[in-house]
């Protein structure tokens, strides 16, 4: 210990703010090694699997291309050893919670759910190419794909939403949210793993961007900077707690177009070719091919007040 600084005694309160932690949430206060996925080895291998998935692109600096193969297969094997003790320590954690600590049958499965992972890359490399070029199609500062992949902050939150999506439906939550965030973090952009969306889906520069966990979106939607795909209320329990997995975000159908700012809460459809406008407050559904704008959502309120002031006045008795 340092005498310039009294550590002693701060490592001893830690010491018991960490102690009460653990015994309010029931958690092992014996001795042992790390209970929890690490952020920082995700991290590691999350940057490793963009460039095992465009190696020429966002692989190291000096790769050739008559290399690629033996670079995507040695890193490749290297990172799912790496992941595979990731999976271990969330389904293990997760066991733990629930006292069923069954070491042999947690250990088959985690490398079941690697196995499955390493299998969906080629598809996850197949829908993350349509988003590239629906971005190189849908913005005319794009001046190539390369520029795409290289630098709009929609496509590396795509990336990492893809990712994490297989990880969410593997199982493994913890390890999909994590993904995600570390995207959040750096993007501005905020998409929930469990949501689902179909190809050429295009985020147009992305700050504030919002996606919830049970939104459907479909193909060829493009959104703008700050838009809101989120729950407009929580269904909850007799004892007043949200109940959780309840369907209560939007579903975008096909060829949709939502601008900066709207907001879009609950489970509402926004119909298939849809152009919703910028600032725009939605919570009912949208049919197909309409075009919803702040004039027209103020012309709508004009009309019902208006309606309401033309009722009757009634007779006295």
């Amino acid at each position: 210990m340092s005498a310039l600084f009294d550590t002693r005694h701060i490592v001893q309160e830690l010491a018991s703010a960490r102690q009460r932690w653990r015994e309010a949430q029931r958690r092992s206060t014996e001795p042992g090694g790390r209970e929890l996925p690490s952020r920082e080895e995700l991290n590691r291998i999350v940057s490793g699997l963009r460039g095992v998935l465009f190696p020429m692109r966002l692989g190291p600096a000096d790769l050739r291309q008559e290399s690629e193969d033996y670079y995507v297969g040695h890193t490749l094997d290297s990172l799912l050893h790496a992941l595979l003790a990731q999976v271990r320590l969330e389904l293990r954690f997760a066991a733990r919670l629930q006292a069923e600590v069954k070491t042999e049958q947690l250990d088959e499965q985690a490398l079941d759910i690697v196995r499955q992972f390493a299998r969906a890359l080629p598809e996850i490399r197949r829908l993350l190419d349509t988003d590239v070029l629906a971005a190189h199609a849908g913005d005319p500062a794009a001046r190539s794909v390369d520029e795409v992949l290289l630098c709009y902050p929609g496509i590396l939150a795509m990336i990492h939403h893809r990712l994490a999506h297989q990880f969410y439906r593997l199982g493994v939550p913890l390890l999909a949210r994590i993904v995600a965030e570390q995207a959040h973090s750096e993007t501005g952009i905020d998409i929930h793993p469990g949501a689902r969306i179909g190809e050429s889906f295009f985020i147009d520069h992305g700050t504030g961007v919002v996606i919830g966990e049970t939104a459907v979106i479909g193909r060829n939607v493009k959104v703008y900077q700050a838009v809101t795909l989120g729950a407009k209320s929580f269904p909850t329990d007799a004892q007043g707690a949200p109940i959780k997995g309840q369907p209560r975000h939007p579903i975008v159908e096909d060829d949709v177009a939502i601008y900066a700012g709207a907001t879009v809460l609950g489970r509402v459809t926004l119909g298939r070719g849809a152009v919703i406008g910028g600032n725009v407050w939605i919570t009912h559904d949208v049919p197909p091919g309409a075009s919803v704008t702040q004039a027209r959502v103020r012309d709508a309120q004009r009309e019902e007040v208006s309606a309401g002031s033309r009722q009757p006045t009634p007779l006295p008795h």
